[in-house]
């Protein structure tokens, strides 16, 4: 662990009353995490059974705003089609944070048997699909409220304002349509309301439940999607000469482009990614189809290999297609793109003792890159931002081999909605009091 460990030792260097002290959970954030255990893990299984596809949450965003009222506050909704913000005013100065979860759901077919799986259906590009909480939001908008509720319990000694983010399609709006941070902040998210940090978290298939994951500096890649038609000449499949086959040319273009990552980026400096997602192209067995459409996305830290790829793919397209007398035409929808997801290291670094505070010294490590992309990333660039993991694989199952966040068989250990309240909750009244995790108290006697 050897950033955390640096930004631990210059912590420590730049205050060192802390040197000596042992981190330990707040008397307050215990006791929250008590009294909302079993409401936060029902909310938790109604939204896991009730998902919604992204920009479609409707019934999602209904249930967080009549829970928020509930607990006295006066949610926004309909922010960027079905967000919902809140702000919480502590009853003393201080200063101003957001807390972020996501609410949407994925075109994927539960299969995890459990007795709350999702059963929803609806259509994705034009086709019939299961939709399920394959990816944790779920468990991110219970864990969200469970916090909002311990913050307004304790809201007149609380120093400083909350803002309360409850975000829609952070998965992608389907297209054309907007949606997601991007959206919300294109509404004047904070405009009137400017925080000094925004946190949020995100329960990870790879991560043991019980522990944290956490690193400073880049953490998720930059996501791209692309898209690419192929235009060939239908004809008979018995006579492939007549025409002109794009599903060949799409096959000899797939294979091609693995090159552009694996002997065209320079790996050394950064990790990427190039996937084909779907491909479709004809209807009958024995006809040769006019077009074939594919649809995939790139995954970069470093712009300069961003662009790069870019250029190489539009190259690879034009290029193999012409090779059998075909034609390629390549889309990149580089404004829809998230921005790599970066924590600032100054933040992670002051709120490191926090949740070691949660799940202890040796439960919190620095993870690898992820290749996974985060539209978090959009909000950490307008104010510092802090993005962790939080662990959701069982005990006695490898997370390496545990199915992973976005499988039909992701399986949540609930364990991960205490350990996600209890750090999140911590990591909120740490900063707005401007302490890092206090030491516990001495042993009597």
């Amino acid at each position: 662990m050897p950033r955390l460990s640096l930004l631990l030792s210059a912590l420590l260097l730049a205050c060192p009353a802390l040197a000596a002290a042992t981190p330990a959970e707040r008397p307050e954030v215990t006791a929250a995490a008590t009294r909302l255990k079993a409401k936060v893990v029902d909310w938790r299984r109604d939204f896991h059974q009730h998902p919604e596809l992204s920009n479609r949450e409707e019934r999602t965003s209904a249930k967080v705003a009549e829970q928020l009222r509930a607990m006295g506050l006066k949610p926004k909704t309909g922010i960027a089609h079905h967000g919902v913000v809140a702000i919480i005013k502590g009853g003393k100065p201080g200063p101003r944070i957001a807390l972020r979860a996501d609410m949407d759901a994925l075109p994927v077919t539960e299969q995890t048997g459990l007795p709350f799986a999702s059963k929803a259906t609806s259509t994705y590009r034009g086709e019939p699909v299961g939709v399920m909480h394959a990816c944790g939001h779920d468990a991110h908008t219970a864990t969200l409220l469970g916090v909002a509720d311990a913050l307004v319990k304790m809201q007149a000694n609380l120093p400083g304002e909350v803002m309360l983010i409850f975000q829609p399609s952070e998965e992608g709006a389907p297209p054309p349509e907007e949606g997601g941070a991007a959206l919300m902040l294109k509404e004047g998210l904070f405009a009137d309301f400017k925080p000094e940090a925004v946190f949020g978290l995100h329960v990870f298939s790879s991560v043991p439940a019980g522990q944290i994951a956490v690193r400073g500096g880049p953490l998720m890649a930059a996501s791209d999607r692309f898209g690419i038609k192929v235009i060939g000449r239908q004809t008979h499949g018995s006579a492939p000469w007549n025409g002109v086959d794009p599903i060949v040319a799409t096959a000899d273009l797939v294979g091609t482009a693995q090159t552009i990552v694996s002997r065209r980026a320079n790996l050394s400096k950064q990790p990427a990614v190039l996937t084909f997602g779907a491909i479709k192209g004809g209807i009958r067995y024995n006809i040769i189809p006019d077009e074939v459409e594919m649809v995939g996305t790139i995954r970069t830290f470093d712009e300069g290999m961003r662009q790069q790829i870019f250029a190489d793919l539009r190259n690879v397209a034009e290029h193999t297609a012409a090779a059998h007398g075909a034609k390629a035409v390549t889309e990149i929808y580089e404004s829809e793109g998230n921005p790599a997801t970066v924590n600032d290291p100054a933040l992670t670094a002051r709120m490191l003792p926090s949740l070691q505070a949660v799940v202890g010294k040796d439960n919190v490590y620095e993870p690898p890159l992820q290749m996974g992309a985060e539209d978090f990333s959009l909000y950490a660039k307008e104010v510092p931002g802090l993005f962790f993991f939080v662990g959701s694989t069982s005990e006695g199952i490898d997370p390496a081999t545990a199915p992973a966040n976005h499988s039909p068989k992701f399986l949540l250990d609930e364990k991960a909605l205490d350990v996600g309240l209890r750090a999140l909750l911590q990591v909120s009244l740490d900063y707005l009091n401007g302490t890092a995790a206090p030491a516990p108290a001495p042993a009597a006697g």
